[in-house]
């Protein structure tokens, strides 16, 4: 079945552009440049998924996810500015999935919607006996569900974004391997998309951050300078 996005900006030149992009790859697509229209709608009609601004007039796109997830868990992913890092924050702690920053690669974009696409459709799903399924990651206190995209550390669940989520089962899959930025990369990026190298450190930090508010403790992700980073497991 094809999928629905709906995208709300009020720059419409990015309402127009990243329609067609979505349109190409076969998805349907729905734009609103009025966020509180947008919110009548989905709640009316809901999407498979959308895609909100941050900063938006009269109701900005934290403000539109709180009273969206007052009744829906529709997917939801926030196009952010590099300098919105307190609003990307409390925007994944309300329950988007994932973040994007401006300027943003639309091929990045496609890859992230179908990732979030295939978790949701996967977590609805119940398994069927002859469909393979990714094994768990085990790593002391760390479980990890590649299917469905869950994370728990000692046993309390830990909400990552699939970027991070991709980062982190990199690092787990094989224990005190050091991997460096590139590899990272590669692993969290796919099409070729560049990114700088402080985005990994970034996604590194907001990874610890989310683990030491479970445990304060937590020191399972080790910096190697020029090297990389790597998973030690306890």
């Amino acid at each position: 079945m094809t999928a629905t996005i709906a995208l709300v900006d009020d720059d419409k030149n990015i309402l127009t552009s990243v329609s067609i992009a979505l349109q190409t790859e076969g998805f349907l697509t729905r734009i609103y440049s009025d966020p509180e229209g947008a919110l009548k709608a989905l709640l009316d009609n809901p999407a498979d998924l959308a895609v909100f601004d941050i900063k938006m007039p009269r109701m900005d796109g934290i403000e539109l996810l709180r009273r969206l997830r007052e009744k829906s868990q529709m997917p939801v992913i926030f196009l952010t500015s590099k300098a919105d890092e307190l609003d990307e924050a409390l925007g994944l702690a309300m329950g988007a999935d994932d973040y994007i920053a401006k300027p943003f690669s639309q091929r990045l974009l496609l890859a992230r919607i179908r990732a979030i696409l295939r978790r949701a459709e996967v977590s609805k799903t119940p398994d069927a006996p002859d469909q393979p399924v990714a094994d768990p990651i085990i790593r002391g206190r760390l479980e990890m569900d590649p299917a469905r995209h869950r994370v728990k550390w000692n046993g309390q669940d830990v909400t990552l974004t699939v970027t991070e989520f991709l980062i982190l089962e990199t690092l787990a899959q094989r224990p005190g391997v050091v991997k460096n930025r590139n590899q990272l990369m590669d692993a969290a990026y796919q099409d070729d998309v560049y990114v700088d190298d402080r985005t990994i450190d970034s996604h590194i930090k907001r990874l610890r951050r989310k683990f030491r508010e479970v445990d304060s403790d937590f020191n399972a992700i080790d910096t190697l300078y020029g090297a990389g980073y790597r998973f030690s497991e306890e």
